[in-house]
């Protein structure tokens, strides 16, 4: 048999995924995209080619296998591009405490907070727990705090003295978003609290003139607490996010604040 075989009309190529085919689109031939006089597309019946085009064996196996990588490559940057779906619960009744988290978050283990969550692809996204000392705090209520509003103020004050750097030409910007209070299922009041900081930086820290010492944006995140008050301890759920990844992900972040619940630690 002939090692190859003489085509009379152009190969249709095989479908795509969209995502492939505007990155991979083989050449379209002459003859595949002319047209009649009238319009119509050319007949193989009707259509002669004056100089056979040879496909080898090689060809047609090459095309069909990079055919299907490139339709696999489409589907993986799908799954990963797709937002996260469903949550896991997380309970800790020793220190008593819960809340869900994304189920594709993963735990970081040696952070200082009594429990850490992150987005794994989104390293600028994720979730802790802090909580007061059982032996220095006496807590009944997270009333205690003072209003809401007084709430935002120490929280975002913790926040500031964390963030602290001693890098020249590092400038803040902090503002309280919102303050409010609810009552959950279990009966237990909670402060909600939202600020918004960003950070600027110098692209010359050591320069000697101001005018040579120009600040830039280096950060800017959203950062949501809830405080709730149980066992004679506050304690209090952290989210952090990028505000550019806030507005598509607000709704599984706020169902994670809804999620938290202080709890009767077992001792």
């Amino acid at each position: 048999m002939a090692a190859s075989f003489a085509v009379m009309g152009s190969i249709s190529a095989p479908r795509l995924s969209s995502r492939t085919r505007r990155s991979a689109v083989p050449p379209v031939s002459a003859s595949a995209s002319a047209r009649n006089e009238n319009g119509s597309s050319p007949s193989c019946r009707h259509h002669s080619i004056a100089a056979p085009y040879l496909v080898t064996r090689r060809d047609v196996v090459a095309s069909v296998l990079s055919s299907f990588v490139f339709s696999q490559l489409g589907s993986c940057e799908d799954a990963l591009a797709e937002p996260s779906v469903g949550f896991r619960e997380y309970i800790d009744t020793f220190d008593g405490y819960t809340f869900l988290y994304p189920q594709n978050w993963i735990q970081v283990r040696g952070s200082g907070a009594d429990i850490f969550f992150r987005d794994p692809f989104v390293l600028d996204e994720n979730l802790s727990v802090e909580l007061s000392s059982p032996s220095s705090s006496r807590y009944k209520s997270v009333e205690d705090l003072g209003t809401p509003q007084a709430a935002a103020n120490k929280v975002l004050k913790q926040y500031l003295t964390e963030f602290m750097s001693t890098r020249l030409g590092v400038r803040r910007e902090s503002n309280i978003l919102s303050a409010s209070s609810r009552i959950a299922d279990d009966g237990r009041l909670y402060y909600q609290v939202e600020v918004n900081i960003k950070s600027y930086a110098s692209n010359n820290e050591l320069a000697v003139m101001p005018q040579d010492r120009i600040q830039q944006l280096e950060w800017d995140r959203r950062y949501l607490s809830v405080l709730g008050v149980e066992n004679n301890r506050l304690y209090e759920l952290r989210l952090q996010t990028p505000e550019n990844v806030f507005l598509g992900e607000e709704k599984d972040l706020r169902d994670v604040m809804d999620s938290f619940r202080v709890v009767k630690a077992v001792n």
